[in-house]
């Protein structure tokens, strides 16, 4: 028998996903998430326990939707795909129902320029995309749209995209936007927030090329 391919990605995406749950970024089996290859994608299969999974139940995809192995992969395949197939710099897709996100986007409202904090997801705003459902090509399109010149996006009636160029950075910007989208809710409830103008914003947008860059132990 021929060795797993990608053993070790294949199980970072496991403890990703179960990271995922445990900390309350998703529920059940709600989410997925897609990690790029040389063959094309890893993805987490369709309606699967996370705490349940194995290495072989992560799915191999190829760019023209055929797979690889014994399981079905995530009906929100499609976004994922397309997403890596027009950002070359995004290796990690991760998709998630989170509470706050998730809320924000049954009200159709993209998170705006309330917090600097915002540039993080790389611009002014959080965009929604418009709603279609789940799996379809179109929901794929609209997703791809949210994300032009962006890192994050909410999905309408659904939840949250972020990319990354690992499953760790993914993962670590999605706990960021759902903590802002929990901060502009309940701003929300006080009224409207005053918002950072677009002039601040490209400063921020600007400092953050070099943010948090240390220089390597010694």
């Amino acid at each position: 028998m021929s060795p797993l391919p990608h053993l070790a990605l294949r199980e970072e995406m496991i403890a990703t996903a179960r990271r995922m749950n445990a900390s309350g970024l998703n529920q059940s089996t709600s989410g997925n998430l897609g990690l790029r290859v040389a063959e094309g994608f890893l993805i987490t299969p369709s309606g699967m326990d996370y705490e349940s999974l194995v290495p072989e139940d992560i799915v191999l995809m190829r760019f023209d939707g055929s797979h690889e192995g014994p399981r079905i992969p995530s009906t929100e395949w499609r976004f994922h795909r397309d997403i890596l197939e027009v950002r070359p710099e995004v290796n990690a897709v991760l998709h998630a129902h989170s509470m706050f996100c998730t809320t924000l986007a049954c009200l159709h409202r993209s998170i705006p320029s309330f917090h600097y904090m915002v540039a993080k997801a790389g611009g002014s705003s959080i965009r929604c995309a418009p709603y279609a459902t789940f799996g379809t090509e179109a929901l794929s399109r609209h997703a791809v749209a949210a994300l032009e010149g962006r890192k994050a996006c909410l999905l309408a009636n659904h939840g949250m995209i972020v990319v990354g160029a690992d499953l760790a950075a993914a993962y670590k910007l999605a706990v960021e936007v759902e903590t802002l989208a929990a901060m502009y809710w309940r701003a929300l409830q006080a009224g409207e927030p005053v918002l950072l103008d677009e002039a601040e914003m490209a400063v921020v947008l600007e400092k953050f090329k070099t943010y948090g860059h240390q220089p390597p132990r010694s």
